[in-house]
């Protein structure tokens, strides 16, 4: 009895030989004798043989070089030699042909491509028909010893189609790289080497974001979350997706995969990663030099310098003065908050010459010890009030007008109202 997975074949095959052959226009007579045909030409006696003759117009691949162009298979030397990697699995973490388990592929004369299928259908214990013909099993001689043919010409048929040639044959079609080795000053020694496609690898690729992108399951979680409704399982999104397409209208002529891929593949984005502009900077040696722009500070200054000029002294005018240093407090504040959400990605120990008191008061990592002592909040003060003064001569130039002890001690109390908030 045949294993189930060879019965389906046949079946396959048979249907698809009558679906062609017989014609709505037919008679019942000629509907029959052609179905008799069907099945004598799919016996194992007739399609055996016939099978054997052809698997050599297949070569399997795991590096197809018409990936990486069309006519690379023939050339005038003969047919390219087929790459078939069959190296140990290595456990390095590298993503590469010897550690990953994906499909091997086939080129070759397209008509044969059935002997292809036939040779990879999977048995009952899960190795390959072609695996078990290589290792001669009971399975193997019961299934290939007919009487028309020798058990040996069949499995030497059926397997020139993983044959490795003897001569090396490449094709000046394929990407290759002559590498330079050897001591030799000529410089006439070289490795060839062909930068091929590993098309398994290529299809489990799409194999697996095609199932993340349109399985069943993938659509019922983006229905869900349109409708707004509630899931404990989430779904992956994969953006940036370029799709390639081989052998163009011609699929089977690049390989067998790609045939079954209806030639497109998917390709990850590669682009290095967009660089994301910081707005906020942790300062390197100085918070006050390095965290502010004179832009954002000057209006408040150049009101400051008005009401300095004003000729009187009332109540009006020392609440707006007071209400404009307190606007500086308010920037330098919100300033402090932004760099300390950022202090814990940005500080580099190594690079930073940051003074003391500027780090404890800047970096959460030092939020302990700003509640344990205020030495390094005494330091901030005195330092505010002259930046106070730094930046309104700055900002005004010759215009500014000489600031007195008077302001130093007012620039200090506007500091000292705000203690608490610069903890």
């Amino acid at each position: 009895m045949l294993e189930p997975a060879i019965e389906s074949f046949f079946s396959e095959r048979k249907e698809a030989w009558l679906k062609k052959n017989v014609k709505s226009s037919m008679g019942d007579f000629q509907v029959k004798e052609l179905t008799q045909t069907c099945e004598q030409q799919f016996t194992l006696h007739e399609w055996l043989p016939n099978a054997a003759k052809r698997a050599g117009q297949i070569s399997m691949a795991s590096h197809p070089c018409t990936f990486s162009h069309p006519s690379a298979r023939k050339n005038k030397n003969g047919y390219v030699s087929s790459v078939l990697v069959n190296i140990d699995r290595l456990e390095d973490g590298f993503l590469k042909t010897g550690n990953v388990a994906v499909a091997t592929d086939a080129l070759g004369n397209a008509a044969a491509l059935d002997v292809y299928k036939f040779l990879t259908l999977i048995m009952a214990d899960g190795n390959t028909l072609l695996s078990h013909i290589q290792q001669d099993t009971e399975l193997a001689k019961s299934l290939l010893t007919i009487k028309s043919t020798s058990y040996q010409e069949l499995k030497t048929g059926f397997l020139a189609i993983a044959e490795m040639s003897a001569e090396n044959i490449t094709s000046s079609k394929i990407k290759q790289v002559y590498f330079p080795v050897g001591d030799n000053a000529e410089g006439s020694d070289y490795h060839q080497l062909s930068l091929l496609t590993n098309s398994g690898m290529v299809y489990q690729l799409r194999s697996r974001l095609d199932k993340l992108r349109f399985s069943d399951e993938a659509k019922s979680l983006r229905e869900k979350k349109r409708k707004n409704e509630l899931s404990e399982q989430g779904y992956s999104e994969i953006y940036g997706l370029t799709t390639i397409g081989y052998g163009g209208t011609k699929p089977q002529n690049i390989s067998v995969l790609n045939n079954q891929n209806g030639g497109k593949a998917h390709l990850l984005s590669s682009l290095p990663p967009s660089i994301e502009k910081r707005d906020v900077h942790f300062p390197k040696s100085d918070f006050f030099v390095e965290s502010f722009k004179k832009y954002e500070y000057a209006n408040i200054f150049q009101a400051l310098h008005k009401l300095f000029q004003s000729d009187h002294n009332n109540i009006n005018i020392r609440n707006a003065r007071d209400r404009y240093l307190q606007d500086i407090m308010d920037l330098l504040i919100e300033k402090m908050w932004a760099v300390r959400a950022v202090s814990q990605t940005q500080f580099n120990k190594e690079s930073s010459s940051l003074s003391s008191h500027q780090r404890t008061w800047l970096h959460n990592d030092h939020e302990k010890d700003r509640a344990s002592s205020e030495q390094w909040l005494n330091q901030l003060v005195q330092e505010i009030s002259r930046w106070i003064s730094r930046s309104y001569e700055k900002v005004l130039a010759k215009k500014a007008i000489t600031l007195g002890e008077e302001e130093r001690l007012l620039f200090a109390n506007i500091a000292e109202k705000n203690r608490e908030f610069l903890k």
